[in-house]
């Protein structure tokens, strides 16, 4: 019962899904938690391990849903809740890498979806009379990474992930200038887009060449702790077929920033956070 001036002392009835994320579904209350209870430690390998059951086929067997679709729709409503908290943070305070106490690992990736049939070229081998299937990736974005490290704390990380046309210097600098500091440590490989261009903004730039080794033997840098993340990022990206489309692509790298800027800081974990920004986007 509602008891609001607005509505001049009388008082109306309203249903606990009104204005909330429950609105216009049809899954219990219950079935909605266990689903958010699941959504939460998707990216936390320790719960996975444990056997969190999180493919659409487990939910499915475990009642949660009766479709993948519903399940997509569910999904999608956790993920423009983690979307609309990443952006408030963008907007109030910024995703700024690096300083004195942090140095900064960039590099580009591809997150491809591969499709089995549509997207094959077969090409002839003419001398050998075989035929091999090419997987064609004509097109696709990159993947752009900033990963600040912290050089104390045990290592922390958080990273910056945006979808780039191309991996060139025109499309990559600007996107550092905004996210790292002046004056910060930034270590890469020897793409030729970074050669020149991060020394002149004021970066102290260090660079690895990976034909040669994995450590620069000089001063110590390298870049596994990118190479980690991607390895990560990509296992949940691919589990949860979030690379199918660039638009769905673009949602999950948002989740991941959300896991490792907000999440990961809440007292509460990623759980507690997830319900501290439902009630924000649902107030």
């Amino acid at each position: 019962t509602c008891q609001r001036t607005s509505h001049r002392n009388r008082s109306s009835r309203k249903a606990i899904r009104h204005k909330s994320i429950f609105s216009h579904s049809k899954i219990p209350l219950f079935e909605w938690m266990k689903f958010i209870y699941s959504y939460s430690y998707m990216f936390c390998v320790a719960r996975f391990s444990q056997g969190l059951r999180l493919r659409q086929v487990d939910m499915m067997a475990d009642g949660i849903a009766g479709s993948s679709t519903t399940l997509s729709k569910m999904a999608k409503k956790i993920r423009e809740v983690c979307i609309t908290a990443m952006e408030k943070l963008r907007r109030r305070k910024g995703q700024h890498l690096g300083g004195p106490r942090e140095f900064v690992v960039i590099d580009e990736s591809h997150f491809r979806h591969k499709r089995k049939i549509q997207n094959c070229i077969q090409v002839q081998n003419i001398n050998m009379g075989e035929g091999a299937w090419q997987v064609g990736g004509k097109g696709k974005k990159w993947v752009f990474g900033m990963l600040g490290v912290r050089k104390r704390a045990g290592n922390t990380s958080k990273p910056v992930l945006r979808l780039v046309e191309h991996r060139s210097r025109a499309h990559l600098i600007p996107l550092i200038i905004h996210h790292v500091r002046t004056g910060t440590e930034v270590i890469s490989d020897q793409w030729r887009g970074y050669q020149g261009a991060l020394a002149h903004q004021g970066y102290n730039h260090f660079t690895v060449n990976h034909s040669d080794c994995y450590v620069d033997p000089r001063n110590g840098a390298h870049t596994q702790h990118i190479e980690r993340a991607w390895r990560t990022y990509k296992e949940n990206v691919w589990r949860l077929r979030g690379n199918r489309t660039e638009g769905l692509l673009e949602d999950h790298l948002n989740v991941i920033e959300w896991n490792e800027w907000l999440a990961k800081r809440h007292k509460n974990g990623s759980l507690g956070r997830l319900f501290h920004d439902i009630s924000k986007k649902y107030k």
